[in-house]
């Protein structure tokens, strides 16, 4: 009897997995293709990244020197945020390492402070301002620190949120032609790129462990995540599901159509929602992060010369405070930004455009950071040759004219020593010293523009292409599933609509697959994706590209099916176009509004205020001189012993010891305006392209050439003119 069972299972085990090869089903709930889960591990990594791999690190170090606590409510969010963003941390060892940074800040301002005390003899403002912001640097990151597995998966939901029409439809297009739940969610996890892919793999991951008995079961307890934040794609989800137990054909593919149609309609009203919201959030931006921060520097000059402030004290709340800020008040508002379909970038992840990286300079062909770091250096250097020639001849200066003063002017400081020593010295203060200063910030910008205008060059001609195509691909691709459909075999199809298209991107990309097909006989999945000769090398587009995995995948089914196929997505494009045009009209005004910061109103408003700082620091720095001459010439008469202690008062209200040099002002008010160009410009391409990576990194070249070439000229002008009114004034 045990024999005849033995014989009866391997009956059924050989003919069951011939009848699964041959159908295409599978032949267990969950697909035997175990290397897409078991690749969990590997894709987990690439996914998060190096620094969240540090940071998890980093925390495991923290709990094992302290342990620390956590509430239980707080614990219950973080380790939500953990499981969304596939993070290997817990609650505790996030609050620990939260726990050795605040440590570390507080023993630091400790040291700096004793340090000073042993070396000096005391405590000066500048270090009890520098032990202060340290300290209190300290107790604000360790919040954040504590939360960063809550920035993570906002980020994760931003990024999958993305991928998730696309997902959708990749569903529906197997589901199609093969009703069968785990391969349809293999299709799409082997497609969409992380960070979806990984999730879709956890999914099966879960059931191989054992947590879940069922796919079904698996990704229902998944979709639950995205209850709170994408409502949408749980009931597409659930609808592609409930496909399953329709009993006619007709109704199965009604709930399919249904669940992609519901996913769209959600993330149009998702753009509306979003374009309406964004317009205050970003005058709040422009005015607290950017115009009020530049027009506060007008002061800043005279707080120095009463406070003692010091260049570095601005740099740290200018070039590393207010940038935070304005980037973190920026990644906010495009946090809620949806997207139509995912965001890979094709052209810089496959390694076939690797070679469209490359530039042209010299005659030669080499990588951009080169000939930039060469430009920079060179243009960086005589910005600073003020420095280095009172390095090497403390005591070499010259006078422009009398008006304009000396070229350098260091001036003697109170410590005791002389210019003479090198030590001690006050300074530059000279007209010739600010103007350096700004090749120093031109130098920067020049090579950073030239490294993103060299990289992008060949890429953005390649992106316009592709632009163009995306356009008119809906209905490229409505005329090529006709086509198929009327019965023409889809290696002559692409031929066919070629023809009529001529002069067209579709056509030239059609003509490439076509030529492929008939002159070197490929098949249709080598015409389009072959690595050397392929039509997508081409025209690279995540939205082509997906498009043509769909088409190839349900060729294996049959011209009806690719004929369905490729109409639905004719129809999926041409609504996310409708989407993305009508988002780019609502926020015309915004991103017309931020591209105008960055190109003149920034540049200009900090050039001035430049120029005005250069001013008020001369201003004060040759009253301060007049009036310690009439002070000393008062001290000696008797008849003005009265006055000289006035003029003694007057010297105190007006020291120029403590004046802020206009060569270190102009240079971190240059530095700002940089970084404030670079967070704009990623936020203005944010919001108008979505996270398109080339266009970024072309108006990163456009802007850092045009921008901080105005504000030179600006400044320039501006000192000039400044500059020759304090000398003709100070003459009479």
């Amino acid at each position: 009897m045990a024999r005849k069972v033995e014989d009866v299972e391997g009956i059924m085990k050989r003919y069951g997995s011939k009848l699964s090869r041959e159908v295409g089903a599978p032949s267990q709930v969950v697909p035997t293709n175990e290397a897409f889960s078991r690749e969990y591990g590997i894709f987990r990594k690439e996914a998060l990244g190096t620094a969240v791999s540090v940071y998890e690190k980093m925390a495991k170090w923290a709990n094992g020197i302290i342990k620390v606590a956590v509430k239980p409510q707080d614990r219950e969010e973080v380790q939500a945020a953990i499981e969304t963003a596939h993070s290997d941390v817990t609650p505790e060892e996030a609050a620990s390492l939260s726990a050795i940074v605040t440590i570390v800040f507080v023993f630091l301002s400790i040291f700096i402070g004793i340090l000073s005390f042993v070396l000096t003899g005391g405590l000066s403002m500048s270090i009890v301002f520098l032990s202060l912001i340290i300290l209190l640097a300290g107790f604000i990151l360790s919040k954040p620190v504590a939360k960063f597995p809550l920035q993570i998966a906002s980020r994760w939901r931003l990024r999958a949120g993305n991928q998730m029409v696309l997902c959708v439809l990749y569903m529906v297009m197997y589901m199609r032609h093969t009703s069968n739940l785990e391969h349809a969610i293999k299709f799409a996890g082997d497609h969409i790129g992380n960070p979806l892919a990984l999730d879709l793999r956890k999914v099966y991951w879960d059931v191989e462990t054992g947590k879940y008995s069922t796919i079904k079961e698996s990704l229902d307890h998944y979709l639950e995540k995205w209850r709170k934040w994408n409502i949408e794609f749980l009931e597409s989800i659930h609808l592609i599901e409930s496909s399953l137990f329709e009993p006619s054909e007709e109704r199965r593919v009604e709930r399919l159509e249904k669940a992609l149609q519901v996913m769209i309609e959600g993330t149009y009203e998702r753009m509306l929602h979003f374009a309406h919201d964004v317009k205050t959030p970003i005058t709040t931006l422009h005015m607290l992060g950017i115009i009020l921060p530049i027009l506060g520097l007008i002061i800043l000059p005279l707080m120095g010369s009463f406070l003692g402030i010091k260049w570095w004290h601005l740099a740290i709340m200018y070039n590393i405070i207010l940038p935070v800020m304005v980037y973190q008040m920026g990644t906010k508002i495009l946090e809620k930004r949806p997207m139509g379909y995912g965001e890979r970038n094709i052209l810089e992840e496959e390694p076939q455009f690797q070679k469209f990286t490359t530039a042209e300079f010299m005659g030669s062909e080499m990588d951009p950071k080169y000939p930039a770091i060469t430009v920079a250096f060179i243009i960086c250097l005589i910005g600073l040759t003020p420095l280095i020639i009172h390095l090497i001849d403390p005591v070499w200066d010259f006078k422009i004219t009398e008006d304009f003063g000396s070229f350098l002017d260091y001036r003697e400081s109170d410590t005791g020593f002389t210019c003479q020593t090198g030590i001690g010295c006050l300074g530059p203060f000279g007209l010739g010293a600010a103007i350096l200063s700004l090749l120093f910030i031109l130098g920067l910008a020049v090579g950073i523009g030239l490294y993103y205008k060299l990289k992008t060059r060949k890429l953005i001609i390649i992106r316009e292409r592709t632009k163009e195509l995306e356009k008119e691909f809906a209905g490229s691709l409505f005329q090529l599933g006709n086509r198929i459909g009327d019965g023409l075999p889809a290696e002559l199809a692409f031929g066919n609509v070629a023809e009529g298209m001529k002069g067209t991107p579709t056509g030239d990309f059609l003509s490439i697959a076509n030529r492929n097909i008939r002159q070197l006989g490929m098949s249709v999945k080598d015409a389009i994706f072959d690595s050397e000769r392929g039509a997508i090398i081409s025209f690279p587009s995540p939205l082509i590209e997906s498009s043509m995995k769909v088409l190839v995948e349900s060729s294996r089914k049959g011209p009806k099916v690719v004929a369905q196929s490729l109409i639905s997505i004719s129809v999926y494009v041409e609504k996310i176009h409708q989407v993305n045009e009508r988002l780019n009209d609502l926020l015309s005004d915004v991103t017309s509004s931020m591209k105008g910061q960055v190109s003149f109103l920034t540049p200009m408003i900090a050039g001035v205020v430049v120029g005005i700082g250069s001013m008020i620091t001369t201003i004060i720095g040759k009253l301060g001189v007049k009036i310690a001459g009439v002070a000393s010439e008062g001290g000696s008469e008797a008849s003005a012993s009265s006055v000289a202690p006035s003029f003694q008062n007057l010297v105190q209200i007006f020291p120029t010891t403590k004046l802020m040099p206009p060569y270190f002002f102009q240079i971190v008010v240059g530095f700002y305006v940089l970084e404030i160009i670079f967070i704009l410009t990623i936020l203005s391409n944010a919001i108008e392209n979505g996270m398109d990576k080339i266009s970024e990194k072309h108006q990163m070249g456009k802007y850092f050439f045009t921008s901080p070439m105005f504000y030179f000229v600006i400044a320039f002008m501006v000192m000039i003119i400044f500059s020759f009114l304090i000398g003709k004034i100070s003459n009479f």
